[in-house]
């Protein structure tokens, strides 16, 4: 399985993210998945390479836009590496090769991947599955959000059906294998 993994660069991140992500690549690598993703070194996105690392045979996508082709800012393991002229194009190339997606906690780029894939789904343009790792509560505020919204009549409950948050990785692999 193709899993996309949306996550958070920054490298001022507790430790405690950086260790349930990088244990989450390794289980991802053991299960025979390939993850797809920006292509970074550091923040989360570095730990799940890193844990995917760990396993030999293991396959790794980053998929970066020609301007992070600076030194420390992509993850030199990678299987594979494509780049890309734009974002855009990125966040393009990364839709059509998963089977699935899956956010881990990040910033306003990692929410700006999350909510274009769920968009797309709601729209009808896109039948893939999304999960949300919610380590450490992370997403909770986005969970109550999310339920204002539609509670206020801002979003139908289905929009909220399109994705399950997750606080065991294992669980979340195990129903992302099933719906993909």
């Amino acid at each position: 399985m193709n899993i996309c993994l949306f996550g958070a660069a920054s490298a001022l991140i507790d430790t405690e993210y950086m260790k349930a992500v990088e244990e989450l690549g390794e289980m991802m690598a053991k299960k025979g998945h390939t993850m797809i993703y920006g292509g970074g070194a550091t923040g989360l996105m570095g730990a799940a390479a890193r844990g995917m690392s760990r396993v030999p045979g293991r396959k790794i996508i980053g998929i970066a836009p020609k301007f992070f082709n600076t030194e420390g800012i992509l993850y030199k393991q990678c299987s594979e590496m494509i780049f890309t002229e734009t974002m855009r194009e990125r966040k393009a190339l990364m839709e059509e090769k998963a089977d699935v997606f899956l956010m881990v906690p990040g910033g306003t780029g990692t929410f700006e991947e999350f909510f274009e894939v769920l968009t797309l789904n709601q729209l009808g343009q896109m039948h893939k599955p999304i999960a949300v790792y919610n380590i450490n509560g992370y997403f909770n505020d986005l969970y109550e959000l999310l339920e204002h919204m539609v509670k206020t009549g801002f979003t139908q409950r289905e929009v909220l059906d399109m994705f399950k948050f997750y606080e065991n990785a294992e669980e979340m692999l195990s129903d992302l294998e099933k719906k993909a």
